[in-house]
């Protein structure tokens, strides 16, 4: 249950969903930018798309063989092969220009217009050339083979609705609409800080107690794979001076996520900052992993902290922040549980699991510091508050 800061007045232990909005609504309106569709790759619409064309552009062959009138071909083909008397052929971009008549066919390729008189395709696999003007058909051709015109989308049709994250096959739909260029929203500016005296970039020599900062890299590339652009932001030691510089570099961004400094420990500088000198909108969530994490603002600029331990930092981004940055659901499905998932009495749990056969079972080392967990499971599981899942039970799986 959501409490409030005996200092602060602030929320404390709020749900995952809430979370998720309080984050977005400090998020600024980023605006929009029209750009072309090359440079628009992980950007989220912002304007609707409809067909400037209908997509086939002609009714056309889907197959490469001949295109002719069904009804040449069922009559007879009991008693005997069908024998056509080829008249020509039709290519896409050199279409057939006379009409087909009884007892013709023409030569056609796939994506090639149907000539006038024909109405279905008997593929070249079926086909036996019977001197140069002549084919025999081995079964009856088919209506089924030929795509009508704007059967996939006709001109005028409203196709991308604004929202949608622009990914490959979605720039190549705006591409067959007829649009060379696209409205979106802009990217994000997210600053990235990893705080901790033990941290090491990796590379360097790394002494005992050390850890090098994975967190830094995961976080780029899922900011990244948000359409965001990232500015990264030296590491900060743990010491008050330290982390208000990398706060002060961090202005002109519209958020700073830092990993890092946001528990109960003495050296939670984050924590201590917000509290302190910024504004608090929330501190800790109930779930697991990932529970310390704090959201507030210093001077204007809206500050996310993740806790440091790197699997609680990446699951906190993928359920709480990813939704937010991208305003984009979850990838979640309902599966059967094929192993028994713990419960706890007061978090969400968020277990790494592994998709298999159409099942989900548990992974097994849970540990908020088994990085490799995240590597190798494909889903997290999510078992609510007080409710455990035993084998055998439906269960949410949100897709990693």
């Amino acid at each position: 249950m959501t409490t409030t800061h005996p200092e602060g007045g602030f929320p404390m232990f709020v749900s995952v969903p809430q979370a998720r909005d309080l984050l977005r609504a400090l998020l600024p309106d980023p605006g929009t930018e029209t750009l072309p569709l090359a440079a628009a790759y992980g950007r989220t619409l912002a304007k609707a798309l409809d067909a400037r064309v209908s997509h086939p552009s002609a009714t056309e062959s889907a197959l490469d063989g001949i295109a002719c009138r069904e009804a040449d071909t069922l009559a007879a083909f009991s008693e005997a092969l069908v024998r056509l008397r080829v008249v020509g052929e039709s290519r896409a971009g050199l279409p057939y220009s006379g009409e087909v008549q009884s007892g013709e066919c023409v030569r056609i390729y796939t994506g090639a217009p149907l000539p006038p008189g024909t109405d279905a395709i008997c593929p070249v696999e079926q086909l036996d050339d019977d001197g140069p003007d002549h084919v025999c058909l081995r079964r009856p051709a088919r209506p089924e083979d030929v795509r009508h015109e704007g059967s996939d989308f006709s001109a005028g049709e409203a196709v991308m609705p604004a929202g949608l994250r622009l990914t490959a096959p979605r720039l190549a739909l705006a591409a067959a609409l007829g649009h060379a260029e696209v409205t979106v929203h802009r990217a994000l500016r997210v600053a990235l800080l990893s705080t901790g005296d033990e941290v090491v970039a990796p590379g360097e020599p790394l002494a005992r107690g050390q850890v090098y900062d994975s967190n830094r890299v995961g976080l780029h590339a899922m900011l990244r794979e948000c359409g965001c652009e990232v500015i990264p932001l030296d590491h900060a030691a743990d010491t008050p001076a330290a982390l208000q510089q990398a706060l002060t570099e961090a202005g002109g961004a519209d958020l700073l996520l830092t990993s890092g400094g946001v528990s109960m420990g003495r050296y939670d500088l984050l924590r201590d900052l917000l509290i302190g000198e910024g504004q608090v909108a929330f501190w800790k969530v109930r779930m697991r992993p990932g529970g310390p994490a704090i959201l507030g603002g210093w001077h204007g600029l809206p500050i996310f902290g993740l806790p440091g331990n790197p699997v609680s930092s990446l699951v906190v981004f993928h359920v709480i922040v990813r939704p937010a940055l991208t305003g984009q659901p979850l990838q979640m499905l309902r599966l059967r549980a094929a192993t028994a998932f713990r419960t706890l009495p007061d978090k969400t749990a968020f277990w790494r699991g592994v998709i298999d056969s159409g099942e989900v079972r548990d992974y097994g080392a849970q540990g908020s510091g088994m990085l490799r967990s995240l590597s190798e499971a494909n889903a997290l599981v999510v078992v609510p508050e007080g409710h455990p899942v035993n084998a055998g039970d439906d269960v949410d799986v949100i897709l990693l």
